[in-house]
């Protein structure tokens, strides 16, 4: 089964260069004690391997964890690490921070290490795409586009409603959802590869292809970073 890759973009609203966040984060290491039944855990969270090119700073973030697995019919405590590659990349002035790894422990990452950089948890937060980059995005290429679902409808009891398969084709009901909504969500084929990938306005990324950690990176990189703006 192959692994389902995600990442969420966020902005550093607190401007530093790359080299100050990295000789903030190369020897950043938290740990603490937990008690799990009558065992101690000495858990770390911590940041390691960084390598700065020209305008990316790439990292690994670790966290250690105490999960219960099934022995022999109880359940024992064992400690655990979850990793995440993150990169922080300067684009058109701003920073930007990439945690690849699931929306929640992205939203840990990007807490956490608001406070490491810049001790406060507001500096680091949901980078936006404006909905009108989405649209160009799909106009431009539109037999590209998989799905998209609009948000912030003015239909009374209606939440969201979505368009995939045939009813993409239909110009009418696009422009009348348009004309209600704005995107939310889209998903489309990346061109020149059978890469597909999801994106919302708040920058969550996910791969529906089989590719390796690297490719997904560069595609983020080629085919969502532009819809930032």
């Amino acid at each position: 089964m192959a692994v389902v890759l995600s990442a969420k973009i966020f902005e550093l609203k607190q401007q530093a260069s790359l080299e100050e966040v990295a000789e903030k984060l190369k020897d950043l290491r938290v740990s603490e004690v937990q008690r799990h039944g009558e065992k101690d855990f000495e858990l770390a969270t911590d940041v390691s391997e960084l390598d700065l090119k020209k305008d990316t700073l790439f990292c690994t973030f670790s966290k250690d964890k105490v999960v219960y697995i099934n022995q022999r019919g109880g359940l024992s405590p064992v400690a655990a690490t979850v990793k995440a590659t993150i990169f922080f990349q300067r684009r058109n002035n701003k920073t930007y921070l990439t945690v690849v790894q699931n929306k929640h422990f992205a939203n840990y990452v990007a807490s956490f290490l608001s406070h490491q950089l810049f001790l406060n948890y507001r500096s680091i937060v949901e980078a936006r795409i404006p909905p009108e980059n989405l649209q160009r995005h799909h106009e431009a290429n539109p037999e590209a586009t998989k799905v998209i679902f609009f948000d912030s409808l003015d239909y009374p009891g209606v939440d969201k409603v979505a368009l995939y398969g045939k009813s993409l084709i239909s110009t009418g009901k696009y422009e009348e959802y348009l004309a209600h909504g704005k995107i939310w969500y889209l998903v489309f084929s990346v061109k020149g590869s059978n890469a597909v990938l999801g994106v919302t306005r708040n920058c969550v990324v996910v791969s529906f292809s089989k590719m390796s950690e690297g490719q997904f990176i560069q595609y983020v990189l080629e085919n969502v970073f532009p819809l930032l703006g």
